[in-house]
């Protein structure tokens, strides 16, 4: 079986590029069609594949500026043409990569993390009054209209799709009108329970993690943590950091940047709680912190719901500094009740095989399905 791997592009190595590594174990002959590939930034399994790129990788300095291209990336999905026979194309999509033109006779298969959400449902968090530059909200507002047609139309020529959390296939319907199966994305369990459970949250420290992305929330922390006076350790960087790093932090909040991989097990182990404030569409920062042993303080909405339960996490209710500061103030107490076996056990629901096996039971399927039409279109 030879396989066409379409992902939005080789940048950054986050959530995305991690199911993209397990579906390349999975499909060891497979080959990557994207955007643009920064090479040195992918994981040996992703780096060592012939990777195939569109007329973007050749814009000067790409590589640092590519979201402002999202008006040309329809265009340049659409011009990649695969090199020689396939017999499925698999598609990993964030953005525009289920929009690729699958040849006829060639069925396709997408993964969808997420649909654009920031031109559907987190427009605002993105391109809202103080979130970016009045001639950038003025060309997101003028490209929108288009880029929803495009992102429905290109919809349309997908024969199936699975999303990754109940959370995404219920947006699926609504903003495509289709239907999706759920698959779980991999969490990479293995290095998150090497550590015993005994002793954990012995820094006395919340962990907040993640890329410094508008709809991350990220402020609704800060401002929280800077009126509680609790220490909040915060890893990670991105788009935003010029603004949520300006000016010098109060003591009891620590800005880590980036940290290793191998870092990051006992960050989670040694936290008192991991701080989850996005609408995330499913997220896998909350169960790596209970693969460790360690709860989660989330935002009762999207993933989060599908990834923590009432014994392994808390929720708060809005979006907002004030819902936060109330959990934490809750937590106290009910941090007592806490099981870090619970929480292991809740993330070993996630484990890279399941979704692995899953997946491959998804590709059978279609192809299963795919040699029985062209069966009956050649008989008849």
């Amino acid at each position: 079986m030879k396989v066409a791997l379409v992902h939005d592009w080789l940048v950054t190595h986050r959530g995305g590029e991690r199911v993209l590594d397990a579906l390349c174990e999975a499909l060891p002959d497979a080959d990557i069609y994207t955007l643009i590939h920064q090479p040195g930034t992918q994981s040996p399994a992703i780096e060592s594949r012939r990777i195939f790129t569109s007329f973007l990788q050749h814009i000067p300095g790409v590589h640092g500026r590519y979201r402002h291209l999202l008006p040309l990336m329809p265009r340049a999905i659409e011009s990649l043409r695969l090199q020689g026979h396939y017999d499925l194309v698999l598609s990993s999509s964030h953005c525009v990569a289920k929009g690729l033109r699958a040849p006829a006779g060639v069925p396709h298969l997408s993964y969808v993390h997420a649909p654009m959400r920031y031109m559907w449902d987190l427009f605002d968090d993105y391109f809202g009054p103080g979130r970016a530059r009045l001639p950038v909200r003025a060309a997101a507002h003028a490209v929108r209209p288009w880029l929803r047609r495009w992102d429905r139309a290109s919809a349309a020529r997908v024969d199936r799709f699975v999303a990754n959390s109940h959370h995404v296939a219920a947006k699926l319907q609504r903003f495509w009108g289709r239907e999706a199966t759920v698959v779980h994305p991999p969490v990479d369990l293995e290095r998150f329970t090497r550590s015993p459970l005994e002793g954990g949250g012995r820094g006395g420290y919340f962990l907040w993690l993640g890329a410094f992305a508008p709809y991350k929330r990220l402020d609704i922390a800060l401002e929280a943590f800077r009126e509680l006076g609790v220490p909040l350790w915060v890893v990670g960087t991105g788009q935003e950091a010029a603004r949520l790093t300006s000016g010098a932090p109060p003591p009891n909040i620590r800005f880590l940047g980036n940290v290793s991989d191998d870092a990051l097990p006992s960050l989670y182990r040694d936290a008192r709680a991991l701080i989850f404030t996005p609408e995330e569409d499913f997220g896998i920062t909350p169960l790596e912190a209970q693969a460790t042993g360690r709860p989660v303080i989330a935002f009762a909405k999207g993933g989060a719901l599908e990834t923590v339960n009432s014994r392994t996490g808390l929720f708060f209710s809005e979006q907002t500094p004030a819902s936060l500061s109330e959990a934490v103030r809750r937590f106290d107490s009910w941090e007592a009740s806490f099981s870090p076996r619970e929480a292991r056990s809740q993330a070993e629901r996630f484990s890279r095989q399941s979704f692995q096996q899953a997946m491959l039971r998804e590709v059978e399927s279609l192809l299963s399905l795919s040699t029985k039409s062209t069966t009956r279109a050649t008989t008849v």
